[in-house]
């Protein structure tokens, strides 16, 4: 796949770079794991720019006193699914 299609907040940093596969849904399922469990997204910025900024980079982190009541099998889901590399991503079957 090559075309880049999305909203800054879900897009996985791959396709930002414009080659990826099916594993790029994968990240967006973490992306809205991540925000059902805590209530705000990873990546955040006033413009889209900024976000798309932070994507890229591929960085988030469990902050704020929230993530203190949330299970250690979650956040270790969440982690599997955002992870940057997609060839280290987990695939939708291992999610399961």
């Amino acid at each position: 796949m090559h075309q880049m299609y999305g909203t800054p907040y879900y897009i996985a940093p791959e396709v930002l770079v414009g080659t990826y596969t099916e594993k790029c849904d994968l990240w967006s399922i973490g992306v809205i794991l991540y925000i059902m469990l805590c209530g705000r997204p990873p990546f955040n910025g006033a413009t889209e720019e900024q976000i798309i900024a932070r994507v890229k980079q591929g960085m988030w982190s469990f902050k704020g006193d929230i993530w203190s009541d949330i299970s250690d099998s979650a956040k270790d889901l969440v982690e599997k699914l955002m992870c940057k590399d997609p060839t280290r991503r987990l695939s939708a079957v291992d999610a399961l």
